[in-house]
């Protein structure tokens, strides 16, 4: 049985076995019977919403998995899940557009939970010089778009250590939420080859920053010169929505003074 046809007392189960929890450890954290847990897990007792909302929280459920548990409980959703579209939301697009264009001279863009593009600044476009139409067709997915023979994985000089690294936030982002998109769109990414260089031998080596393990730079090589750039990623603090609990900025930064000035370069002829 897929996820929207298991009882909900079989979900926690999931989940709960997916966070490495024994029934016991979760029951002492929620402050329930380990007897009682095992009872809603086997269909035994039927939880309340209440309690329902309590061992999600526990058990750090995304809000979009919470309501599909109070549904297979028979029970309203938690959370509205309106389109970024919907004039409810006017503000929150509103926040995205002004953060990314405040990020300027430096690239940034937003991303949905699947890694569709959402939107971006106007340093975004002066980077993809070369990319398959294709992959631009939208709705783009920037993850493909990064690793993909066609996209930019033949400009990233450092590609087998950024493409470790993409992999790996993919691997938890699928830990944390279990989406069958995501876990689809990894075995597509893991299934690419990996494209020979284009950088010679005898290319100079690329001077990496010590970031103390805390941020892998992106080496892109673009017409205006070689790129080292880090990213960040800013969410919603207290979303009240689905949609933009499952939203994120992602801002680049320059890793050293010569890709500041490029960038400030690019922007000037943009």
């Amino acid at each position: 049985m897929n996820q929207q046809t298991m009882p909900v007392g079989a979900q926690l189960r999931e989940w709960r076995q997916r966070r490495r929890m024994s029934q016991l450890t979760l029951a002492l954290e929620a402050n329930i019977s380990s007897k009682h847990l095992s009872f809603v897990e086997t269909g035994r007792a039927q939880p309340s919403r209440e309690m329902i909302l309590h061992l999600c929280t526990r058990l750090t459920i995304p809000p979009r998995e919470q309501n599909m548990l109070l549904l297979a409980a028979g029970y309203a959703p938690r959370f509205p899940a309106r389109p970024l579209e919907d004039p409810s939301l006017a503000a929150a697009r509103m926040a995205v557009e002004l953060v990314l264009a405040g990020h300027e001279p430096f690239p940034a863009l937003a991303v949905d939970r699947h890694w569709t593009l959402v939107s971006a600044n106007r340093m975004i476009g002066p980077l993809l010089a070369g990319v398959g139409p294709a992959l631009l067709e939208p709705p783009v997915n920037v993850l493909r778009l990064a690793l993909h023979p066609d996209g930019l994985a033949p400009q990233i000089r450092n590609l087998t250590e950024w493409r470790h690294h993409v992999l790996e936030r993919l691997r938890q982002q699928i830990e944390a939420s279990a989406d069958a998109t995501l876990i689809e769109l990894m075995g597509e990414l893991e299934s690419y080859p990996v494209p020979a260089t284009r950088f010679p031998a005898s290319a100079p080596p690329v001077h990496q920053t010590d970031y103390g393990g805390v941020a892998i730079p992106l080496q892109l090589d673009t017409p205006a010169g070689l790129l080292s750039l880090f990213g960040t990623v800013t969410v919603f603090g207290t979303p009240i929505d689905v949609t933009l609990s499952e939203l994120a900025i992602e801002a680049f930064f320059p890793a050293d003074e010569a890709s500041a000035e490029i960038l400030r370069a690019i922007a000037k002829t943009t």
